[in-house]
């Protein structure tokens, strides 16, 4: 059986989202080529684990997976076409893109600074879009699926709901437009899920308004991206799907 590809961005930490679903789609036979970019985590309350990228790729190594892993700064407006280069020369074509990088730095109306508003949007929004139209003009003949990690957040995190809802739509908007390739896009907004970004208080507080009584994981929000990448999920298409435990219910 031929083993498929998917790009996964945001991998820099092993307890982050985009660890988990690397780890299931290494579970359910898929290679990986994955991005991180320790300069973001180093402007982050967690820090950079700089034994993290190469801790995930043994990791995914030892479960079957052949795995390629890249630095990329998606605030430039070059770093998608030089990755996309990169990744074709080291995994070859592409069958599933899951966008799990972000900027994503808390503020409000009255105090976002332009150069905030504009990394959020370059990040989470461009080069988005970026990453979505190099995987389809690469896409080989059996298509492949896209699957793009949101969020709910508006108040006082103004340029990472903003940019995140605009991604929202880019995305649906390809299940239409690259339909004809066989590529299926889809939304994932996850819930709260604890990556090291809580505190106790707010880790309490979200929990005891959750109807399942705990926190989603990185492996719940996994399951339901490797399912819609899978050949099973591929008829779920161009929508917001909200895998949060009934966080928003």
């Amino acid at each position: 059986m031929t083993r498929r590809t998917a790009l996964v961005t945001g991998v820099g930490r092993t307890v982050g989202i985009g660890a988990g679903i690397a780890r299931a789609l290494a579970a359910d036979g898929w290679d990986l080529a994955l991005t991180y970019w320790q300069e973001y985590d180093a402007r982050m309350p967690w820090g950079v684990q700089p034994d993290d990228v190469a801790t995930l790729t043994a990791e995914l190594q030892a479960a079957g997976a052949a795995v390629h892993a890249f630095p990329a700064d998606f605030a430039d407006p070059d770093a998608v076409e030089a990755l996309m280069a990169q990744v074709a020369g080291a995994a070859g074509v592409l069958s599933g893109l899951v966008l799990s990088h972000c900027e994503s730095v808390d503020s409000s109306i009255l105090d976002t600074t332009l150069e905030s508003f504009e990394r959020h949007f370059a990040v989470n929004t461009r080069a988005s879009w970026q990453l979505l139209a190099a995987f389809a003009r690469q896409v080989g003949g059996d298509g492949g699926a896209i699957v793009a990690l949101t969020s709910d957040h508006t108040a006082h995190n103004l340029p990472y709901g903003a940019s995140k809802g605009a991604l929202d739509r880019i995305v649906i908007a390809a299940a239409r437009e690259l339909g004809q390739l066989g590529i299926s896009a889809n939304v994932l907004n996850p819930g709260p899920v604890d990556t090291g970004w809580m505190d106790d208080a707010l880790r309490t507080h979200l929990a005891a308004n959750q109807p399942t009584g705990r926190l989603g994981t990185p492996g719940d929000v996994a399951a339901v991206a490797a399912f819609l990448l899978s050949p099973a999920g591929r008829w779920v298409n161009g929508q917001l799907l909200k895998a949060d435990g009934g966080f928003s219910a």
